[in-house]
């Protein structure tokens, strides 16, 4: 049928962002996030790709057993977050999903020996990991469907491009445009409660956890704009994965395995500075598939 992944991103999704401009102000000693710049620069790669659906690697919605592929037809509610609802709460949403693609995605991981499977059911709770991108790249407006996929946390990370390879192949099978984004942060260690800024503006990358998760992330960074991904996963067990990423890194390694994971050349082109979000490191960038 001659699907194809038309555009893919790394997004950060962090809660932060979701706050009133004044109040991100305030927290960046008067300027605000580049990763609110970021999102109006990838609005406009994503307008550009002209995709029929989105796919998003949820780091989130942690399952267990199976890589889970959200089939609902429609998604309509208001949002309230466990982790942070004194700011994160009355987030109203109503967007599209697609069946069709998640069904698609069921039948080749079946297929192939894998272990994506789709469900269906009313009352699943949604996740900002998902949430805060739609909201941000104003996916409502737009009538873009979205197709969440969860992370399944009794996985090694083959298994994470393994699940991403299967999509893949279910894209090519499908006859549409897909647009992946892996909604997550590189390295995801918490600062602690009583933690004081190294730095006034709270998200400069200083404030990030350690300044060898920062190196880390930095060469990371360089290596996705050289489209190295296999040096990345040469490293992934003895540093990604020890850091660690956000959700072990299973947005990235699933996003990647859908663009054909270590023989992927696909260069990375930020679209945000490098910043901090309670001490982890958070990025936009953009992939133009090969």
């Amino acid at each position: 049928m001659n699907g194809k992944i038309v555009g893919a991103a790394l997004v950060s999704h962090h809660p932060g962002l979701m706050q009133c401009e004044e109040f991100r102000r305030a927290m960046g000693a008067g300027e605000d996030s580049d990763l609110i710049a970021g999102y109006a620069r990838l609005r406009s790669k994503i307008e550009a790709a002209r995709p029929d659906v989105i796919v998003v690697f949820d780091s989130h919605w942690f399952t267990t057993g199976y890589h889970l592929v959200d089939a609902g037809a429609r998604y309509q509610g208001t949002y309230v977050s466990a982790e942070m609802p004194w700011y994160l709460h009355g987030v109203h949403y109503d967007y599209r999903g697609h069946p069709e693609l998640a069904l698609a995605i069921e039948a080749a991981s079946r297929a192939r020996g894998g272990h994506n499977r789709a469900i269906s059911h009313p009352g699943l709770e949604r996740q900002y990991a998902t949430l805060n991108l739609v909201k941000h790249l104003r996916l409502e407006l737009s009538d873009t469907p979205v197709v969440s996929v969860s992370t399944c946390q009794n996985c090694e990370w083959p298994h994470f491009l393994k699940s991403g390879a299967d999509i893949g192949e279910a894209i090519r099978r499908s006859g549409l445009r897909v647009l992946l984004l892996a909604s997550g942060a590189l390295s995801h260690k918490f600062t602690t409660i009583d933690w004081k800024p190294r730095h006034p503006r709270i998200f400069h990358e200083s404030n990030v956890s350690s300044p060898e998760n920062v190196a880390s992330d930095k060469g990371a960074i360089d290596l996705m704009a050289d489209g190295r991904h296999d040096r990345i996963l040469d490293r992934w067990q003895d540093e990604y994965r020890k850091l660690p990423w956000e959700a072990s890194g299973a947005h990235y390694l699933q996003m990647l395995g859908a663009m054909g994971g270590r023989n992927c050349r696909a260069r990375g082109e930020p679209l945000s500075a490098y910043e901090n979000a309670r001490g982890t490191g958070n990025i936009h960038i953009w992939f133009e598939p090969e």
